[in-house]
């Protein structure tokens, strides 16, 4: 079997340094009022807000590792990000059961924000605010 040279495969790490690196991104998860968060959602990474001053709660652990079952290991992460379309309220991410949340929770109006979110350990997942 022949190595790709880049003409006809891929090449880990050194790649088609001149092309985007794709990924697949479905629609935004599109809210309008107060909401708990589930898992599925979460998975689609990409939230958009409109309306009054909410809170988004995340899902419980459980729930969460429920629906994204291969995230059983400690380290596991993923991340998602929130962009406030409304011209004056904040929506504000708050904790589910076993949730700790590090950094600015509140995406004020016109602004977006990005989390990581970490298994911390068996039952706690912590959200980063990365951006």
């Amino acid at each position: 079997m022949a190595l790709p040279n880049g003409a006809g495969g891929y090449q880990i790490g050194d790649g088609n340094i001149g092309e985007a690196n794709l990924t697949v991104q479905g629609a935004p998860v599109a809210l309008t009022a107060a909401a708990t968060l589930t898992g599925a959602q979460l998975s689609n990474g990409l939230f958009t807000y409109t309306g009054a001053a909410v809170n988004l709660t995340l899902p419980t652990v459980a729930d969460l590792e429920a629906d994204v079952s291969s995230a059983q290991k400690v380290n596991s992460a993923f991340e998602f990000g929130i962009i406030n379309i409304g011209g004056t309220n904040a929506a504000t991410l708050v904790v589910g059961t076993g949730w700790t949340i590090v950094g600015v929770a509140a995406v004020s109006a016109n602004t977006s924000a990005r989390f990581l979110a970490r298994k911390t350990g068996d039952g706690t997942w912590t959200a980063y605010r990365v951006a």
